[in-house]
């Protein structure tokens, strides 16, 4: 199986910082946050074109992109039975204060063409209607995409990021795919395979045939690898997984277990934990040399290892406290200033009551998501690299297993809802807000979120 590529005429991408600050509801001593957030008033009406066959192609990108911006909570998408303006085009400004009648901030409009050669052309512009002018830097016909109509759902998540991205600041994440564990079978026997679909839940295939249960796959930020853990040969050991060409092939040849994978921000690495002789570390391998580095060295069991988006630092799970809680160090092992004071090679960041694990650097290098077990319930929170401001986002009989969207502005975890429940994928933003349930062809946990694609 592989990712389809698509070659695009033009693409745009704006960065602007964004803050998201929100007022909280006191739990335990972190925060379970519940919060709204400013929703932009859009106007997407259905595309034009040029035959029935690219009508029904326009038809399929304007719903595409209209699910993707409802599904962030930031959107406010207006009824098209509440337009005034029906004669839209590409080519002519629209009536500016038709569209301010109605509260519209910003217009979506789009035409799509089939070409000679059978490709398609999607032309788009999206118009502030206070300003008068446009959002998005475009020619004569508007931000272009030439493609062939097999890219359909790619050219519309690639617009719906464009939209995403003028209006909030951020980039857009819905170009891009979620690797997770599919699930079936009875409790005592479950089949677990490796899974892969686009950020909506369209598209879901899986990877693995079930024969060896496969747990915790994560994705390369460089290129389409995923490494990800397996029973294959008998005992828990760190596999790659190459998507385009559908190849597997062990991490290396270990003594004991090694588990709890990650690759490093440039991909050329993958950290991870290997237990030998009663004891668990955190270990680095160079995936060109194949070298194996052992970065922590202590008694208590270290594991769960996420690096830094610039790969200076490394924050874990480890239980040299008496619980398992979060600690972070310097990739080279160096002593570091801790922030409750004194020197060490690991400082400890999280001292809350319960059990911290699965922590995740965010891309954006600014927080750590986390899973916190205390009173019989799971969290998933996110704290500050020096341990400051931690949030508990969700809450639940069970909910685990964190992890980023490309903008770093939504986290995907995996729930179970009451006891003997099938396990859901969930997302949840960083306001603790619009928290969603996304469609998986049946159980689903341990998800992981690709770079975006382009």
């Amino acid at each position: 199986m592989a990712l389809k590529r698509m070659i695009l005429s033009l693409g745009v991408a704006l960065t602007v910082s964004m803050g998201l600050g929100a007022p909280a509801m006191a739990q335990l001593e972190g925060e379970v946050t519940q919060a709204s957030a400013r929703e932009f008033r859009v106007a997407l009406p259905d595309f034009n074109a040029n035959t029935p066959e690219a009508q029904a192609l326009a038809d399929q990108i304007t719903a595409i992109m209209r699910n993707d911006l409802r599904s962030t909570g930031l959107f406010d998408l207006l009824t098209p039975d509440s337009f005034i303006q029906q004669d839209l085009s590409v080519l002519v400004q629209p009536r500016f204060a038709d569209w301010r009648i109605i509260d519209t901030e910003s217009l979506g409009i789009g035409e799509v063409e089939i070409m000679d050669d059978g490709r398609m052309r999607v032309a788009f512009r999206l118009w502030d209607t206070a300003q008068e002018q446009e959002h998005l830097l475009s020619g004569r016909r508007g931000r272009q995409y030439v493609t062939t109509s097999e890219n359909l759902r790619r050219v519309a998540h690639v617009l719906a990021d464009d939209i995403y991205t003028s209006l909030t600041g951020d980039e857009g994440y819905f170009d891009s795919r979620i690797v997770f564990i599919a699930e079936s079978g009875p409790r005592t026997a479950r089949v677990k395979r490796l899974a892969i679909m686009d950020q909506d839940g369209a598209n879901a295939e899986f990877l693995t045939n079930g024969q060896h249960t496969v747990l915790t796959p994560r994705f390369s930020p460089s290129d389409q690898t995923i490494t990800y853990m397996t029973y294959e040969r008998g005992r828990p050991q760190v596999y790659l997984f190459d998507i385009e060409t559908g190849r597997s092939e062990a991490l290396g040849q270990f003594q004991g277990m090694t588990y709890a994978p990650r690759f490093s921000p440039d991909g050329n690495s993958v950290i991870m934990a290997q237990a030998e002789n009663g004891n668990s570390d955190i270990y680095i391998m160079d995936l060109n040399s194949r070298r194996r580095t052992r970065l922590t060295d202590h008694p208590a069991i270290d594991t769960s290892p996420s690096m830094s988006p610039d790969g200076d630092e490394i924050v874990f799970t480890s239980d040299r406290g008496g619980t398992p809680q979060l600690y972070v160090m310097n990739r080279d092992g160096s002593m570091r200033t801790c922030p409750s004071g004194g020197r060490d090679v690991a400082c400890r960041i999280t001292f809350g009551s319960g059990r911290y694990s699965t922590p995740v650097w965010s891309p954006r290098g600014d927080l750590i998501a986390f899973t916190r077990q205390a009173n019989g319930r799971f969290y998933i929170g996110v704290i500050e690299p020096d341990g400051e401001g931690e949030r508990l986002l969700t809450e639940a009989y069970l909910d685990e297993g964190p992890a980023w969207s490309p903008n770093g502005r939504v986290i995907i975890f995996f729930r179970e809802d009451r006891p003997g429940a099938s396990p859901a994928l969930y997302t949840v933003d960083l306001t603790g807000r619009n928290l969603r349930r996304l469609n998986t062809p049946g159980d689903a946990s341990d998800p992981a979120w690709s770079p975006t694609l382009r």
